[in-house]
Parts: C-alpha cells; sequence; structure tokens
C-alpha cells in the first residue's frame, strides 16, 4: 500500500477524527488505566455505529466542552475549551486549537486539518433577531429534490441551498487543495462527504443569509449523524419534505441525468453506491425526524407540478397557519353527503404515512398481494343516487367489509390531525384536495381488515375521477367490479332535498353536475379497464338492489 492509498483509506474510515476524539477523552480524564480506558471508548464507537458517527468531543463529558462566552456573548467565535480534570482548582487553560496529529491527518499543516473546523464554532443566525424558517428536502438520488427545492423557495420567497452544489463548486474552486481532492473520490464513488466538512460548508453559506424569512436546503441531511450535528450546530429545522420515489425511477433518473448533465457522480458504480447507501440510511433518518414530528412524505414518482402542488398546501399549513380559527366540518360544504361519498374536488396525495415508505410503492408490494386475495368492488353514482342504500344491503347478504370514502374523510377531519389541515384548507377555500390523502386513507381502512373472514371490499363513493382510480390501480389493484348507479338529477334532487329540506337547491344543482362532469371520462376509462355495471337507480331500493346482485354474482 503506497502513501496515497494509506491517506486515502483512514480519510474515508474517518480514522484521524477517532483518534483526535481518543486524544481528547485522555486529556480530560487522565484515566489510571488507559488501556481499559480507550477500551470502552472503542465499545462507545461500535454502539454508536462506527468511526463515522464519532465527533471530537464525543468522550468528553458535556460539563467540560464549552466555558462561558467571552465579552458578554459578543464573540462571534469561541475558541475555548476546558480539557482539565474535573477536580482542578486552577483557572481554564485556552486553546486555540488542539495540535494537529501528523501521523494521521490526511492534510498538510498549510491546508488547515478537520481539527481546526471542528475546534472553530460559530453563531449561525444572530440570536437578537428572528431566526429564518428552515426547510430541509430530504430522498433519494433522482428523486427531484432539487427541483422541488427550487420551486418551494420561488413560491414562498425563500433562498436555495443545494449541498450537493455547495461540494462540488467548492471542489472544482481548490482543486489542487489535497483535502478537496481526496473528498472529490469519495464523492466519485457514491460516498457520503466527510460530516463535518459538509456542516462547516452550510454554516459558512448561513451565515451569508442574515436576513431571509426562509431558507431551503436541498439534500441534507443523508443519515441521523448529520441529522444530529444539523440540530446541534445549527438549529432544529421547522419542516422536513421526504420524496419517496420507487428504486426502478430513481435509477432510471439518475442514468437520464448522468447522459444529459454528465455529473461524474452519476456513473453506474457511484450510482449503485448512492442507492445503497440511500436505502440503508433513509429509515433511521425517517423514523428520527418522525419522533420530532418534523418529517412530510409525498409521492414523487408522479409529475413534477403534482408533487409540488401538494408539497406548497403542506408548506402553508404547516409553517404558515391561519392566524383564525379553523372552522368546524359543518361551517363549510363537504361536498359529501351521508352515504353518497365525496363529490367533487377529491384530487388527493399520500401524506403522514405512519409506515416508513423510502422508496414509494416498494413496501406497498406485501400489502398489495394480499389484498389480491380479496375481491374489491367500487360503487359510483351522483349524490342522491342510492349508493349508500345499496351497499348497506350487499353488506347484509355477502358479507362485503364496506368503506365509505365520505366517512373516512370525515373521521379524519373530526381528528384534528395533521393531515387534516390538508384537507382543511383547500376545502375551506373551495381548491382541490392533494392527490392521494383519499387513496391513504382507504389503504389504511382496508389494511386494518385484513385477515378477517370477509368476501371482499365494498368501496362506496370512490374514485371520483379517472386520475384517483389510475392511482388506486397503480398502487393498490383493480376492482373487480364497478358498480354505477345511473340516476335523473330530478330524482337525485328530490332525494336529496327529501333527506334534508335544508339543502340548497343551487348546491345542489352544482354537485350533480360537477359529477356528471366527471362521470363521461370515468365510466369510459372502466368500460376499457374493468368489469363495469351499469345499474338504473330510478325504481325502487329492492328493484334496484336484484339488478346489483346479478352484476356482484358474476364475479364469483
Amino acid at each position: 500500500m503506497n502513501t496515497n492509498e494509506a491517506k486515502d483509506y483512514l480519510a474515508r474510515r474517518e480514522i484521524p477524527q477517532l483518534f483526535e476524539s481518543l486524544l481528547n477523552g485522555l486529556m480530560c480524564y487522565k484515566p489510571e488505566d488507559p488501556v481499559e480506558y480507550l477500551e470502552s471508548c472503542l465499545q462507545k464507537v461500535k454502539e454508536l455505529g462506527g468511526p463515522e458517527k464519532v465527533k471530537w468531543d464525543t468522550f468528553v463529558g458535556q460539563e467540560k466542552r464549552t466555558l462561558p462566552p467571552l465579552n458578554g456573548g459578543q464573540s462571534r467565535r469561541s475558541f475555548l475549551r476546558n480539557v482539565m480534570p474535573e477536580n482542578a482548582n486552577f483557572p481554564y487553560r485556552r486553546y486555540d486549537r488542539l495540535p494537529p496529529i501528523h501521523q494521521f491527518s490526511i492534510e498538510s499543516d498549510t491546508d488547515l486539518s478537520e481539527t481546526a473546523e471542528l475546534i472553530e464554532e460559530y453563531e449561525v443566525f444572530d440570536p437578537t433577531r428572528p431566526r429564518p424558517k428552515i426547510i430541509l428536502v430530504i430522498g433519494g438520488p433522482g428523486s427531484g429534490k432539487g427541483t422541488q427545492s427550487l420551486k418551494i423557495a420561488e413560491r414562498f420567497g425563500f433562498e436555495y441551498i443545494s449541498v450537493g452544489e455547495l461540494l462540488r463548486k467548492r471542489i472544482h474552486n481548490t482543486s489542487s487543495n489535497r483535502k478537496w481532492s481526496l473528498i472529490a473520490k469519495i464523492i466519485t464513488t457514491g460516498e457520503l462527504a466527510p460530516q463535518e466538512t459538509t456542516i462547516t460548508e452550510i454554516k459558512q453559506k448561513l451565515m451569508q443569509m442574515p436576513d431571509e424569512e426562509g431558507i431551503v436546503i436541498d439534500g441534507f441531511p443523508r443519515d441521523v449523524a448529520q441529522a444530529i450535528s444539523f440540530d446541534d450546530q445549527i438549529c432544529p429545522p421547522d419542516l422536513v419534505i421526504f420524496l419517496a420515489c420507487t428504486s426502478q425511477r430513481l435509477k432510471e433518473r439518475l442514468l437520464k441525468r448522468a447522459e444529459q448533465q454528465g455529473r461524474p457522480d452519476d456513473n453506474v458504480k457511484a450510482t449503485q453506491r448512492r442507492l445503497a447507501n440511500f436505502k440503508q440510511n433513509a429509515s433511521p433518518l425517517i423514523k428520527y425526524f418522525q419522533e420530532k414530528g418534523l418529517i412530510m412524505t409525498f409521492d414523487a414518482d408522479r409529475d413534477e407540478d403534482e408533487v409540488f402542488y401538494d408539497i406548497s398546501l403542506a408548506v402553508s399549513s404547516k409553517l404558515f397557519p391561519p392566524t383564525e380559527a379553523v372552522a368546524g366540518p359543518s361551517e363549510f360544504d363537504l361536498c359529501v353527503d351521508a352515504g353518497d361519498g365525496i363529490e367533487a374536488g377529491s384530487d388527493l396525495e399520500d401524506q403522514g404515512d405512519d409506515e416508513i415508505n423510502i422508496f414509494g410503492e416498494d413496501t406497498m408490494e406485501d400489502l398489495a398481494e394480499d389484498l389480491k386475495k380479496s375481491k374489491m368492488i367500487f360503487v359510483i353514482g351522483g349524490p342522491g343516487s342510492g349508493k349508500g342504500t345499496q351497499c348497506e344491503k350487499l353488506v347484509q347478504k355477502y358479507g362485503f367489509t364496506h368503506i365509505c370514502a365520505a366517512e373516512l374523510l370525515r373521521d379524519e377531519l373530526a381528528s384534528a390531525s395533521e393531515r387534516s389541515l390538508l384537507i382543511r384548507e383547500p376545502l375551506e377555500c373551495g381548491d382541490p384536495l392533494p392527490v392521494g390523502i383519499i387513496l391513504e386513507l382507504l389503504k389504511e381502512a382496508m389494511a386494518a381488515h385484513l385477515g378477517e373472514d370477509m368476501k371482499g371490499f365494498l368501496i362506496e363513493g370512490y374514485p371520483q375521477e379517472v386520475k384517483q382510480g389510475e392511482e388506486f390501480e397503480r398502487r393498490i389493484g383493480e376492482p373487480h367490479l364497478v358498480i354505477c348507479m345511473e340516476c335523473s338529477a330530478d330524482t337525485m334532487t328530490k332525494r336529496l332535498l327529501q333527506r334534508n329540506p335544508d339543502d340548497r337547491p343551487e348546491a345542489i344543482t352544482q354537485r350533480i353536475q360537477t359529477y356528471y362532469q366527471a362521470s363521461v371520462a370515468m365510466t369510459a376509462h372502466y368500460e376499457k379497464n374493468a368489469q363495469l355495471y351499469k345499474i338504473n337507480a330510478e325504481g325502487s331500493p329492492e328493484e334496484v338492489f336484484l339488478h346489483i346482485c346479478t352484476a356482484v354474482d358474476s364475479i364469483f
């Protein structure tokens, strides 16, 4: 092994930082048995997850890490370290920086080692001024982090930082520097840049943005250690956006980007390594932010504008909540009827998933396989067409598990969950709902009944448009039967007014027209792709039920 290979090995394994940390612990505590002490430290390294998880002060007690700031806290940098034993009776010693460890350092004295960067502490944000809102955007390589981060920054007037571009620019500008040449090699092989170097670059960039209202940081953190360092050295984020994307889609996008942009870290070998690193680190990272209630997950397999629409609603509700009290469900038109489902604008998306979904639909495979063993029947129709009445009869005769989309939505709104905010705000404004929330609610409801002794799922009031049906087919499966309740506008209006005389006729007319507009494309879709039965719903409930039973019997 030549000198360069040795340095490359030591740097990639974070050996200099490990030895620095061990020496700091020895200087701090001066143990009687240094061998036993080092053995205990190395055991802690294993528990932390390896040398890359170790910082300079890992083995220094919290009470020994810092001194009170100089000049009443006005100094921008603090270089003081208390490295004396707890029972010392003399003043603190002062160090500008720890002596370099020449035999292990990957850099020369003129380059300055990681030791200098580790000792320097910056006050990133002025404590006397409001701190900018911080949004972290994470996801697999090729998930669209850069695209969505730029859109968020433009939409909300925030500044944008790409950590990847930050490092690549630094590498390009300091190509003759041995440290950055080595980091360039590390990145090109698909590995993560040294943690403290990355944090230092982010800190220096943030210090150039003291007056911004918000900052979007793209591509950071990549693992839990980086997340903790960001919390400790900069600040906790206000929101973390996770873009979930299938592994196959990530590979396709990376290869396409390599052809178009020629980035050195998009080579095949590096791509495979980056995907492996992402898969290994993503689950604990997502769980870390879930426990703090900071993360929101979005299906990034879709068109970028659809993804951004959902993200913008989430950012608005999370970071810019309405100042006035939110209206209750009875104070705005949900466009739903008891037993008739959601009628308009239900363009919904996956949000707030309890499970850790790092590769989009990959984690749906087991659920999809189980659902394929069950019959799935959609019951669609206009408001007042009798969907709810007929579903009740079908449950009694066939033992189906009945899931009503309208009831799921009402229950979610009543729960006052974070997801309910994403539903409530667009409803109050008259905007379409984010694509997939109903789909997520359906998935959860269906998963809760799997394993029970049932004949199948009877899903009422869903889908409301072709896009919803296509998403259901892609992420869950195709329905075995679609029952379409056909009824005239006059009949539906009479039934709705009988049910609730206080309903406004003009509102009923609008809801029926909205259904008719969506139903043309929807019925055409299911005539081609599924067993569609159009049922004349003008007759008595008993007469209509007989026709429906004929349709249901055809799939058994």
